[in-house]
């Protein structure tokens, strides 16, 4: 079962049994919605269109709601652009952040190798300087991957790193730079201004080109994801999320909630350890899988 087809089940479980509808349904409608880690305000949002809609076509048993739901669902899905903005001609930087254990490294890996495929000349600037296991790590994906690699010795200042990639991506003709960070809690100040000093780098030596910044979220964290994405997006502008962990859990509801309230368009899910375990985000597609 896909992680949202979980809720769906529960709806089900829901208005299985109810002969009409009424507001006990639709708060317990709510309240299977929060607890899927779709987020109060979204849920709150979801169930007022559900409600409005009940009203408006007339609609009389409780079986339907779950067939307007899923077109609620839907639409917020289909929101934003789930595509990365790349124009060839000039070097695009993708900056990728998010906090320690959400699996940066390994999507930047998966990102790399898909790009190559896709015919574009990618390198990666290796800015986590804080971790020692890091660069190591991501040089192993790098070689994998049959990427280039820009690093300098753990501690070294991640923005002089990146200002270095920069330089080294622009002289080699390179499409694509992906710029690993160092996972960070979103609470810690001084790391979150460290972003702030990447991105300001990356648009003073690469002004003209589109900015992706894309925050890797692991699809278990649940509500806290909502809180990543709110104070990761104020530092350094985030444009979409990649989300990982996403195979053999039922977890994942946050994703609407993301969409919704912070309008971040989820770009890709990871599904796997393997290389080629990274989907491009399809709504359409999703949304089958969704209420099969």
């Amino acid at each position: 079962m896909g992680f949202l087809g979980a809720i769906l089940q529960k709806v089900t479980e829901v208005v299985t049994g109810k002969g009409q509808i009424d507001e006990e349904l639709f708060a317990e409608l709510e309240e299977t919605l929060i607890l899927a880690d779709i987020g109060v305000e979204t849920a709150v949002q979801l169930v007022d269109a559900v409600r409005k809609r009940t009203r408006e076509e007339k609609l009389t048993e409780a079986a339907k709601l779950q067939e307007v739901l899923q077109e609620e669902i839907i639409k917020i899905l289909k929101e934003g652009n789930h595509c990365l903005n790349l124009v060839k001609g000039i070097l695009n930087p993708i900056l990728v952040v998010g906090v320690n254990g959400v699996g940066k490294t390994t999507s930047i890996g998966k990102l790399g190798y898909r790009l190559k495929e896709q015919g574009y000349k990618v390198m990666v600037a290796a800015a986590d300087t804080f971790r020692a296991a890091a660069i190591e790590q991501l040089e192993v994906w790098c070689q994998r991957s049959g990427l280039e690699m820009i690093h300098h010795h753990e501690g070294a200042d991640p923005a002089a790193v990146v200002y270095d990639a920069v330089q080294a991506a622009k002289a080699r003709k390179a499409d694509i730079l992906l710029i690993d960070t160092a996972g960070r809690l979103q609470t810690k100040t001084n790391l979150m201004e460290e972003l702030k000093k990447i991105r300001r780098v990356i648009d003073r030596e690469i002004p003209d080109s589109p900015k992706e910044v894309l925050l890797v979220l692991d699809a278990t964290t649940g509500q806290n994801a909502l809180s990543q994405a709110r104070l990761f997006s104020e530092a350094t502008g985030v444009t979409g999320v990649i989300l990982t962990k996403t195979e053999g859990t039922a977890k994942g509801g946050v994703i609407l909630g993301i969409q919704n309230e912070y309008k971040l368009p989820v770009k890709y899910l990871g599904m796997g350890e393997k290389m080629e375990n990274l989907e491009e985000f399809a709504p359409e597609t999703f949304c089958r899988g969704i209420f099969e």
